[in-house]
């Protein structure tokens, strides 16, 4: 059923009087009948409402809805099929506001032929045209090499295609090797060469506990009947499973779980995968799906969960756990929904302990990192150079970036840290720090200077020597902090550097920056899915960092170094002399003059300067 909107300027306010409250799927299109967004609802009304309200609307939002000549609406029975629905429509069409999961790769499986008196193991991607068993998908190539490798090695299963196999009239160098029990020359019959297929296929459908017992039954029976060679095979399967199954568990649960985890920075987001069967964790997958705008974990969680199970087929084989790094909106109906489309229950979760939390913030880490290296990538570091080229209007691309940033704790032990990235990323070599001395504690203005001083004085002398001079220079503060960068560079004569503040936004929040400008242009703002924007504030955040982690450390240095050590003559004997009379540091601080003369090595006058500079302290 479809109800839809067909005047020229779209009328919201009628639409909406005549939309049903039913669950379904909305599908949003332009003027030129371009399909803008697919949503689904438990209640069509209430959601399509929401859309046309007069305020707090995302930025995103707002550029939907303005472009908005015709709405659609498709009526189903139950919301777990208007979930299935908005998954479908989604794949076919990839509308241009939806998440869009894009994924080029095909999965690789493990196929087992059944047409063949001695059946083959072997990898398999595309289309599953042959009659047999695929077992998979799996993560990546290399998680189907390692287990074919392993039952190759294990049972001795033939590697080789139908073609070589039936012109063989000798061994070829597998079974040499001992990784192949030469069926294609009858060394081997069907019945035993059967056996060790079904026992190949219970470890890669991760019965490995069970295929271990067999398999001591097995031994047993054969050792009852004096094959003692035969017996002695099975042991050494056994010994090896027993290792395996002892390297790849990863907790005592044996239950068969995928876990999947999300990162976001900005318009940007990762997506783990792991996939856990039987305790072993068989690998897992990066996916970046596309955003069209700044997203939450839990948003993006959402529609990949969605559109990863109900589209992928097969990629969840096995399954009977997901476990999600965030909760997502409608939890139960996705479930159920995923559970009929598989064909058997699953269990979303997201609120779990012990081996399982470490197995979701295992993931999370991993999600992380994959979008840090993405990010950081030289075409990715280069595309965000040549945004903030455009963004900045500069006739030329910048290579190198160096940002100012302050830190202290109540005025105690201020360092200014300073940052470089170019056209590779964070350019570490070229990072330094400065202890700030001779200035009033907590005058970041000053530390500011100093440090700005510092820095590009000596620069300018080495200059000649190869030095390089940042192309543009941030200052994390606003305008105050910028001033003093700007009255150093005309101390300095230096005038080829453009000068920019990072000033935080209302109410201090991340994501609400403004860029304010030496040149009297005015402030910016960028917005959050700006890749230049994404750059700047890594380099803040970097520089940031590195003056905290100065910081702390030399905090740290202070507090641990005693007075005593400042006090000429006073050397490490004398020192633990006075420690051992008085019982502590806090005794020696109490004591007068008299007393600190009666410890052996301390002299009067010695004793007066100990006095003196204790008290000062």
């Amino acid at each position: 059923m479809s109800e839809l909107s067909t005047e020229t300027a779209f009328d919201a306010e009628h639409f909406l009087k005549h939309v049903s409250s039913r669950a379904g799927v909305y599908r949003m299109y332009d003027l030129s009948q371009n399909l803008l967004y697919v949503g689904k609802a438990k209640n069509l009304k209430k959601r399509l409402s929401s859309y046309f309200r007069k305020t707090g609307l995302s930025i995103k939002t707002q550029a939907l809805v303005n472009k908005i000549q015709q709405v659609e609406v498709t009526l189903t029975h139950t919301e777990s099929e208007a979930l299935l629905l908005e998954s479908n429509l989604i794949k076919e069409h990839q509308p241009p506001y939806n998440i869009l999961l894009r994924d080029d790769k095909s999965y690789p499986y493990i196929y087992v032929s059944s047409n063949d008196a001695y059946p083959q193991i072997v990898v398999h991607r595309g289309t599953k045209r042959k009659k047999g068993k695929y077992l998979g998908p799996y993560p990546s190539a290399g998680a189907v090499r390692d287990s074919l490798q392993f039952i190759h090695k294990l049972f001795k299963i033939r590697q080789c295609d139908d073609t070589y196999f039936n012109n063989r009239s000798r061994p070829c160098l597998q079974y040499q090797i001992k990784r192949c029990t030469a069926p294609c020359v009858g060394y081997i019959s069907e019945q035993r060469y059967q056996s060790d297929i079904n026992h190949a296929l219970m470890f890669l459908e991760g019965k490995s506990t069970q295929l271990i017992e067999d398999l001591v039954v097995k031994m047993e029976a054969e050792s009852a009947q004096l094959d003692f060679e035969k017996a002695a095979i099975s042991r050494d399967q056994i010994r090896m499973l027993q290792k395996v199954v002892e390297k790849q568990y990863i907790s005592g649960d044996d239950r068969d779980v995928d876990i999947v985890a999300c990162y976001c920075n900005g318009a940007q987001a990762c997506v783990q995968v792991f996939f856990i069967r039987e305790g072993r964790n068989l690998g897992n997958r990066s996916y970046f799906p596309k955003l069209p705008e700044a997203l939450s974990e839990t948003e993006v969680l959402s529609n990949f969960v969605s559109q990863y199970y109900l589209q992928q087929q097969g990629a969840q084989q096995g399954t009977s756990e997901i476990i999600l790094s965030h909760e997502v909106e409608d939890m139960s109906a996705m479930q159920q929904t995923i559970s009929e489309h598989i064909g058997h229950k699953i269990r979303l979760s997201n609120q779990v302990r012990s081996d399982r939390a470490q197995w979701v913030k295992m993931a999370l880490n991993n999600a992380e990192t994959a979008l840090k290296v993405r990010m950081n990538s030289r075409s990715g570091m280069l595309k965000r150079f040549e945004a903030l080229q455009q963004v900045l209007q500069l006739d030329e691309l910048p290579t190198r970036l160096e940002c100012f940033d302050i830190s202290h704790t109540m005025g105690e032990a201020t360092v200014a840290s300073c940052v470089v990235f170019n056209l590779e990323g964070a350019y570490k070599q070229d990072y330094r720090r400065f202890n700030i001395d001779g200035i009033e504690p907590g005058d970041d203005y000053a530390a500011m200077r100093q440090a700005l001083q510092r820095r590009y004085s000596s620069l300018k002398k080495a200059k000649s020597n190869g030095a390089k001079m940042p192309d543009i220079l941030f200052i994390d503060g606003g305008k105050g902090q910028l001033r003093q960068a700007v009255e150093v560079m005309d101390q300095l004569q230096i005038d080829d550097i453009m000068l920019i503040g990072v000033a935080k936004g209302e109410g201090r929040k991340a994501g609400l920056e403004k860029l304010v400008f030496s040149d009297g242009r005015p402030e910016l703002y960028l917005p959050e899915d700006s890749i230049a924007f994404h750059l700047i504030l890594n380099v803040r955040d970097e520089a940031h960092r590195f003056a905290i982690s100065g910081h702390r450390a030399k905090r740290d240095k202070t507090r641990r170094t005693s007075p005593l050590e400042a006090i000429p003559g006073l050397g490490p004997k004398r020192r633990q002399n006075l420690i051992k009379h008085f019982g502590g540091m806090q005794g020696v601080k109490q004591g007068g003059v008299e007393d600190l003369a009666k410890v052996p090595g301390i002299s009067r006058n010695l004793a007066q300067i100990i006095y003196d500079v204790l008290r000062s302290e």
